[in-house]
């Protein structure tokens, strides 16, 4: 059925409008694009139905390996639920009836299976129209926590695994409003200390009609740069109402459902238990908040409280960080990233800038790492310094892995240290290039540890640890197990997927028997999970997922392989209707991409994907028109390279155009590719992708932009991966925004946003903007606002327009396209 609905706003006045239709095409599809007066539209069935079927089940394995939660979900939301109020403040989005994030994504159900024979069972007394978020084990693993939205607040529940039933904690009053988890379970795993909306906070502060006074901002002199954000704090409403949605009670909530406030109220924005359940780490915001910058800058304190919320100890006053160096390498001045060591029962550590964040500042040591033990009195410890900026830590009985990272080199780094001896020189493990797929060692596996906390997993003897990688190669990934010798560096491969199989291994299970849980799929087999026993070369499937998308069962998929004019190896991948054969007509083709930046042009050629994968489809995939006669080019590399002390965006478009031209060659040369019915696509910098390759070259039929930003002089702080500024390179900013040459544009482009979007740079007002000036140059073009939707678009109402609107331009201006 139609709906007919209207239009309104600024915004959808301006929307849906063609200006030139050219010939040839079927009048039906002519009308289509160029009605304007109409509601939400469907796409052809075949892409209908693979929107409307469920998610296949995310899953969580416990750590002994024998038993997992399936986690299930209804698919995607209505355009009602997504058009829920919500309140935007300082770069969070509240849904104001629930006091949580809005637009979170939920399961409705949880299942519990044995890995060992695979048979599942329900959980008793789960919530009905359940929408079901951070499930969590428990540290014992007998209990998963989860909340449950509803539509007048959150309720915490608790599920037993020894009697599988599922029962309610707390009535619907938890507070979801800042990130994180609203919950973090005690090392006893019989409470949780858990956020609740402080009952005390009083009524919903009302905007007043008039105004107080001017909203005023000032800066006297110092140098504070800024990214584009959005959601930003405005004036004294703003500030009250979000301290109203964050004003939060921290209570001690046994799973028998008792309750018992710990502390006092306040603005707090995490709460981290010690290991062995005595101490609560808690940060909590302060004022001054700023209209500049978002709420994870503002001034905050960083205090450790006992139990029943008593400070022990205050170990930081960090102040407002508007002045951050615009720099990947640039950090807060001050202590940061104060985290519980897993290792100890009670032990902290965090990490501090010794160059003050600046990342242009030569020092020896760019952070030192300290530590420090209950009872918190003593003088903290160093337990190591860092060449370059600190990157986290993984710990383990003794040892500990310290990450480091340096943007402007594109290096990695990764060292051992003995952390009983603090201090002590660390051994340096791995140090690459953060571009080099083919030497990726991979992530550090752990286990669990008396405490119920996450350790690297070592052998009895802590002579070797062991790694999981994405196992790059010039074949494509082939994802391995590692074994790593701690005293002299070696790896040995203990298992690799083989062909035609991706497969990626999950976890250890059991370490003397070589037990493993993978995640296996291939070319045409949906992805399951499997126990694979090393000793025994056994193979057990435990889940039996089905295809999730049965419609796209025969699509004809094959990696290619080919080099741009320059060089530089370049990889895609083809899929093909699964009735397309030899010899046929060669076929319209929509090529899809996202443009990276690399500092190396090796590391840019090397293959970033596997010819084994599943071909898997999602709502934004450019797949659905596989299934309309199309060929399409996916994960086509569009690589930009500045080696040495050149830049990658000095030469953007011409190593764009560069790669385009390179992909839709290589596709022609097969026959399999009409190269006059060609259309390119992208989403966000794939959308300023697509506008710079009509702007710069004629390689395509049309162009489909969604999400983009289109003016780079409204970033002028820096974009994507570019650190300079306007001001430092107005030349480059220049020259990489579509808008300014979109008097070239003769392609027709359709652009698409949500009205909603709260990306960094994305601003809707970059595709009116771009949209306004390609009209006034008399451009085919058409622009489609989303209600509600945000940089990405999630409402079933919302996604099945966006189908249907490509489709009809395609259709229009590609498989159609006149012969001239």
């Amino acid at each position: 059925m139609k709906l007919n609905t209207k239009t309104t706003g600024r915004r959808m006045a301006s929307s849906l409008l063609c200006f030139l239709l050219l010939g040839g095409a079927p009048q039906a599809i002519a009308q289509k694009v160029q009605d304007t007066n109409i509601g939400y539209q469907s796409p052809p069935k075949v892409m209908a139905d693979i929107i409307e079927a469920p998610a296949t089940p995310a899953v969580s394995i416990n750590s002994k390996g024998d038993w997992m939660l399936l986690l299930e979900s209804a698919g995607y939301p209505g355009i009602d639920e997504v058009s829920a109020p919500e309140s935007r403040l300082a770069g969070i989005r509240i849904n104001p009836a629930t006091n949580g994030q809005s637009r979170g994504n939920y399961y409705n159900n949880i299942k519990l299976k044995q890995v060992n024979g695979g048979q599942e069972f329900a959980i008793a007394g789960m919530p009905q129209q359940a929408k079901i978020s951070y499930v969590t084990w428990s540290p014992d693993e007998k209990y998963v926590a989860f909340t449950n939205t509803k539509a007048n607040g959150i309720e915490l529940w608790v599920a037993s695994m020894a009697d599988r039933k599922a029962t309610k904690l707390t009535d619907a009053v938890i507070n979801d409003a800042y990130s994180g988890s609203p919950f973090d379970w005690l090392s006893d795993s019989k409470a949780m200390i858990v956020k609740f909306v402080d009952e005390k906070r009083g009524e919903m502060p009302k905007a007043s009609t008039t105004p107080a006074g001017p909203t005023i901002q000032q800066n006297i002199g110092k140098t504070n740069p800024a990214r584009t954000y959005q959601d930003l704090l405005k004036n004294r409403s703003d500030e009250a109402l979000f301290d109203f949605y964050m004003q939060t009670q921290l209570k001690l909530v046994s799973i028998d459902g008792t309750q018992q406030n710990v502390g006092q109220a306040g603005i707090i924005k995490s709460v981290d238990v010690s290991p062995d359940g005595q101490y609560l780490l808690v940060q909590a915001l302060q004022k001054p908040y700023s209209y500049l910058v978002p709420h994870y800058n503002f001034p905050y304190t960083v205090q450790v409280w006992d139990r029943t919320g008593k400070m022990v100890k205050q170990l930081a006053q960090l102040p407002l960080a508007e002045d951050i160096p615009i720099a990947f390498d640039a950090v807060a001045k001050g202590p940061r990233s104060y985290n519980w060591r897993p290792d100890k029962a009670a032990s902290l550590y965090w990490a501090e800038a010794q160059d003050g964040g600046d990342a242009n500042k030569a020092v020896a040591e760019r952070d030192h790492v300290y530590t420090l033990d209950a009872p918190f009195a003593a003088k903290p410890t160093k337990l190591a310094g860092t060449k370059y900026r600190y990157g986290g830590m993984q710990w383990g009985d003794g040892i500990a892995i310290l990450n480091e990272r340096w943007w402007k080199t594109r290096t990695e780094r990764r060292s051992l240290i003995d952390t009983s001896k603090p201090n002590k020189a660390a051994v340096l493990l791995v140090e690459r290039s953060s571009e080099d797929g083919y030497n990726d060692p991979g992530s550090p596996v752990f286990t669990k540890n008396k405490y119920g906390r996450n350790v690297l997993l070592t052998d009895k003897k802590g002579q070797h640890m062991y790694m999981i990688s994405e196992g790059g190669s010039p074949e494509g990934n082939r994802p391995y197990l590692s074994q790593v010798n701690l005293k002299n560096k070696k790896t040995d491969i203990l298992w690799r997927s083989e062909a035609p199989y991706y497969e990626r291994p999950v976890d250890i299970i059991d370490l003397d028997k070589k037990q493993i849980i993978t995640r296996r799929e291939s070319e045409n087999d949906p992805p399951n999970y499997f126990l694979r026993d090393l000793n025994k070369k056994q193979l057990t499937q435990v889940t039996k997922f089905p295809h999730p998308a049965p419609q796209l069962e025969g699509v004809q998929k094959e990696m290619l392989q080919y080099k741009r004019a320059d060089g530089v190896n370049l990889t895609a991948v083809l899929y093909l209707p699964k009735e397309f054969k030899k010899g046929d007509a060669p076929l319209p083709m929509l090529l899809w991409a996202y443009p990276r930046e690399f500092k190396n042009a090796a590391a840019a050629g090397q293959v970033k994907s596997s010819p084994y994968e599943f071909t898997r489809i999602n709502s934004g995939s450019p797949l659905f028109w596989v299934t309309q006669g199309y060929a399409v080019l996916d994960r086509t590399d569009m690589p930009i390279v500045g080696e040495g002390d050149a830049q990658p965006n000095d030469t953007y478009n011409e190593q764009l155009v560069a790669s385009a031209k390179a992909a839709i060659d290589k596709v022609v040369s097969m026959g399999v590719v009409d190269a006059k019915r060609v259309a390119v696509g992208g989403h966000s910098y794939g959308a300023f992708m697509t506008a710079n390759l009509l702007a710069h070259s004629n390689l395509f039929a049309a162009g489909i932009a969604r999400s983009g930003a289109y003016n780079r002089t409204l970033t002028p702080f820096g974009f994507q991966q570019e650190e300079r500024t306007y001001w430092e390179a107005p030349e480059v900013y220049n020259s990489m925004s579509p808008f300014s040459s979109a008097n070239k544009i003769k392609t027709p482009i359709l652009l698409i946003h949500g009205e909603a979007d709260n990306n960094s740079g994305t601003f809707p007002i970059q595709s009116e903007r771009f949209y306004n000036a390609l009209k006034g140059h008399g451009a085919t073009t058409r622009l489609v606002f989303l209600p509600a939707e945000s940089h990405g678009y999630r409402a079933k109402e919302s996604i099945n327009h966006m189908l249907w609107e490509m489709n009809n331009w395609l259709e229009t201006y590609v498989k159609n396209r006149p012969v001239q």
